[in-house]
């Protein structure tokens, strides 16, 4: 099952992976299964950077630790974010024009403005951690937030019929991917203890809240509202970390 996960790798972040094999659609619908394990890979760097650079500044580790985690990604649920800004304001209630907003590779003023406010609050977010040092946290919030993606697509209509997230609808091994989700919370559970149950609930309603607003506007999903679920639920379990 590693070419699954190689999958899951190179869609979810910007880290190197060399293959020559041509990925077959099954291999993309199987690498749901892992995304949960790549948000540990991403969390897990970001707590080690976090963790060495302590003797630092707490605002300087905020924002070092912050453009690592975007580099790192790639800004790709960033992009799905403004998009969907974009698109839920401009489509002024149509479903229609929602979808042709998002697939408009310009970023207007409610997507800039979505990301600034998203990056504000995580580094916001960060910046407290530096100080506190519950990194653990964080790797907590990388984790739950991507175990969100298969959830998603198993439990939503994806609305467009070609590119990436109509393979991964198509092609996702559902049984597998209600193990691994039900497999990561109780994980967190156990790793986080007590704490990480407020977590893991406030994931759990932003991601209901979410999909209801989502079937609401556009009957499903999209690539770029999945980022945007992710973004989102990212910033909000920071905050409650923070302000808990």
């Amino acid at each position: 099952m590693i070419r699954p996960f190689l999958v899951a790798l190179q869609f979810l972040t910007r880290i190197p992976v060399r293959t020559n094999d041509q990925y077959s659609d099954q291999d993309i619908g199987n690498s749901l299964l892992y995304y949960p394990l790549v948000g540990f890979i991403i969390g897990l760097l970001l707590f080690s950077s976090g963790w060495m650079l302590n003797e630092s500044p707490p605002l300087v580790i905020a924002a070092l630790v912050l453009t690592i985690w975007v580099v790192l990604t790639g800004g790709l649920h960033l992009d799905g974010l403004a998009d969907s800004a974009d698109a839920w304001i401009g489509g002024m209630g149509s479903q229609e024009k929602t979808l042709l907003i998002m697939k408009d590779p310009n970023c207007g003023p409610a997507g800039i403005v979505a990301i600034i406010l998203v990056l504000l609050l995580k580094f916001t977010a960060l910046h407290t951690l530096s100080i506190t040092g519950n990194w653990s946290a964080l790797l907590f919030t990388l984790i739950l937030s991507r175990a969100m993606l298969p959830l998603l697509l198993l439990t939503t209509a994806y609305v467009r019929t070609d590119g990436l997230g109509a393979t991964l609808s198509k092609y996702q091994p559902r049984r597998m991917s209600k193990l691994v989700i039900a497999t990561t919370i109780i994980l967190v559970m156990i790793a986080g203890g007590f704490d990480s149950i407020l977590l893991i609930i406030t994931t759990l309603i932003t991601f209901l809240l979410l999909r209801f607003l989502m079937l609401c506007r556009i009957g499903g999903t999209t690539g770029d509202t999945a980022g945007a679920l992710v973004e989102i639920c990212e910033t909000i379990l920071l905050l409650v970390v923070v302000l808990g």
